[in-house]
C-alpha cells in the first residue's frame, strides 16, 4: 500500500471515529435530526460552507474557468456564495423561531400535511441525484489514487458515509463538516502556494492572464436573460435546500443560525476563488489538457510530492464526503419524519430513531446504485440542478413572509412549479427556471386570490 493510500485510509478511519464518539450522544429524533439545537457559531458556518463546497466546487469550476475565464466561475462560487449569505440574512431567523425539525415541517405548520408531503416528494429526486454525483467523484477519486475498480471505490464511499452519518446524524455531520472544511482549506492552500512559485507570484500570474478572461459579469451570447437565469438556478435553489436549512435549524440560537449562514456564505467566496485563480492561470502551466477539469487534479500530481499530495487528495475527499453526507442525512429525515412516522403515531422515540437510521442506510444503497448507472459525474451534477425547486421557493417565501394564500394555492403552485421546469427543458427554452418561477408565481397569485376575499391561509385548507 502506497502513503497516498495510507494517508486516505486514515483519513477515513478518522471521520468513522468521530461518527462512534458522537452516535453516544444521540437518543431522540430531535438529537440525530438537528443536533437537539445546539450547534454553535463555528460548526454552523464550516457546516454550512463544507455542505455546499462539494466536487464540482473544486475540479467543476477550475475546469469552467480553464476553459471560459471568469465567466466560468460566476455560478460557482459566486452564485453560491450569494444564496448561502441571502439563508442567513433573509431566511434563517423565520425559520428557526417556527421551532420546527424539518424544513418540510413549516409546509405543515403554514399550509397542511398535504404540502408537507409534496414538498418532501418534489425535492427528493434532486437531492439524490445530488448525492450520486458525489459518491460517484469519490469513487473516482479512491480509483485513480488507489487502483482500485470504481465500483469497489464508490462502494467503499457509500459504506464509510452511511456507517458515520448513521450512527451521529447531524452531530457527526458537522463535526465531521469541521474537520473536512479544514482539510478543504489547507489542501487548496497548499497546492496554490506550490503553484504561484512557478507563476512569479499571484500578481505577476494574474497580470499574464488575457484581459478578455477576466471578464466576469459579460452577457455573452443568451443575454440578460440568460445571466438571470445562470443566477435563479443556485439562488433559488439553494434557499430551499434542505441540507441548509438543517445546519439553521440545528443552530443553537436564531442569531447563531443567521451569523453562521452568512459567515458560512463568506468562506465558500473566499475558499471558491482558489479554483477559481487556479483555472484562471492554469493554461500558462498546463496549457494542453484534454479535460479542463483535470485541471486542478493535474496541477497536484506534478506540484505536490508525498505528503502535500496526501493533503490535497484529502481536501478533495472532504469536499465529496461533507456534500454528501448531508443530502443523505436530511433527505432521509424529511422521509422518515414527514411521510412515514405520520402514518405510525404510535413510534416511541427508540422506533423513530430506528427508522430515521433504516431509511438514511437505504438512501444510502440508492445513491450507490444511481451512481453506478451514471457515465459521468457532469450527468448527474445536470440533473440534480434546478429540479422540483421552483415552486417551493415561491411558495416557502409567500408562506414564510405573508398570509397571503393557503394550502390549494401551494399544492398547486408546487405541482406548476416542477412539471413546467420539466416540460420547458425538454422544450429546450432558454431560460426554463426562470419561467418556471414566472408560472409558479402567477399560479399562487391566481389561486390565492380565488380562493377566499382575503386570500388568508386558514380559509383554503387540502387536506
Amino acid at each position: 500500500m502506497s502513503s497516498v493510500q495510507l494517508g486516505i485510509l486514515a483519513y477515513v478511519v478518522v471521520q468513522f471515529a468521530i461518527g462512534l464518539w458522537v452516535a453516544r450522544r444521540i437518543k431522540t429524533t430531535t438529537d440525530f435530526l438537528i443536533a437537539g439545537r445546539t450547534l454553535g457559531l463555528g460548526l454552523v458556518s464550516f457546516s454550512v460552507f463544507a455542505t455546499f463546497f462539494g466536487a464540482e466546487a473544486i475540479v467543476g469550476t477550475s475546469g469552467a474557468v480553464y476553459e471560459e475565464g471568469l465567466t466560468g466561475g460566476r455560478i460557482d462560487p459566486f452564485g453560491y456564495a450569494v444564496a448561502i449569505f441571502i439563508v442567513g440574512a433573509v431566511f434563517a431567523v423565520p425559520l428557526w423561531r417556527r421551532g420546527i425539525i424539518t424544513f418540510a415541517d413549516f409546509f405543515r405548520q403554514r399550509y397542511s400535511s398535504a404540502v408537507e408531503k409534496l414538498v418532501v416528494l418534489v425535492l427528493l429526486p434532486g437531492s439524490m441525484f445530488w448525492a450520486a454525483a458525489q459518491v460517484r467523484a469519490f469513487g473516482q477519486v479512491v480509483s485513480a489514487t488507489s487502483g482500485l475498480d470504481v465500483s469497489m471505490s464508490i462502494a467503499v464511499a457509500v459504506v464509510l458515509v452511511v456507517a458515520y452519518s448513521v450512527l451521529g446524524g447531524l452531530l457527526a455531520d458537522t463535526w465531521t463538516d469541521l474537520i473536512q472544511g479544514l482539510a478543504i482549506v489547507l489542501g487548496l492552500l497548499v497546492l496554490v502556494v506550490a503553484v504561484v512559485g512557478e507563476v512569479g507570484g499571484v500578481t505577476g500570474a494574474l497580470a499574464a492572464v488575457e484581459p478578455e478572461r477576466m471578464q466576469a459579469f459579460t452577457l455573452g451570447e443568451d443575454g440578460l436573460l440568460g445571466l438571470l437565469e445562470s443566477f435563479a438556478v443556485p439562488i433559488c435553489g439553494t434557499v430551499v435546500a434542505v441540507e441548509i436549512i438543517s445546519r439553521v435549524l440545528g443552530a443553537r440560537s436564531a442569531q447563531v443560525a443567521a451569523r453562521g449562514a452568512m459567515l458560512g456564505g463568506i468562506l465558500y467566496l473566499i475558499v471558491g476563488l482558489i479554483p477559481v485563480f487556479l483555472g484562471l492561470i492554469g493554461p500558462q502551466l498546463l496549457p494542453q489538457v484534454d479535460d479542463p477539469e483535470q485541471i486542478v487534479p493535474r496541477l497536484a500530481e506534478v506540484h505536490l510530492p508525498g505528503l502535500l499530495y496526501i493533503m490535497f487528495a484529502g481536501a478533495v475527499i472532504s469536499a465529496i464526503l461533507s456534500t454528501v453526507d448531508s443530502v443523505l442525512l436530511a433527505s432521509s429525515g424529511h422521509i422518515s419524519h414527514n411521510i412515514i412516522e405520520r402514518m405510525l403515531p404510535s413510534l416511541d422515540d427508540r422506533g423513530r430513531l430506528l427508522l430515521n437510521r433504516a431509511i438514511l442506510a437505504l438512501l444510502g444503497v440508492f445513491a450507490f446504485a444511481m451512481a453506478l448507472s451514471a457515465e459521468r459525474v457532469k450527468d448527474l451534477v445536470e440533473t440534480a440542478s434546478a429540479a422540483g425547486s421552483a415552486g417551493v421557493f415561491v411558495v416557502a417565501v409567500f408562506g414564510l413572509f405573508t398570509r397571503f394564500g393557503g394550502s390549494q394555492a401551494a399544492f398547486a403552485t408546487i405541482l406548476v412549479g416542477a412539471l413546467s421546469w420539466l416540460v420547458f427543458g425538454v422544450l429546450d427554452l432558454e431560460t426554463p427556471y426562470i419561467a418556471a418561477l414566472a408560472l409558479a408565481f402567477a399560479t399562487y397569485i391566481s389561486i390565492a386570490a380565488l380562493s377566499s376575499p382575503s386570500g388568508a391561509s386558514e380559509h383554503s385548507k387540502v387536506s
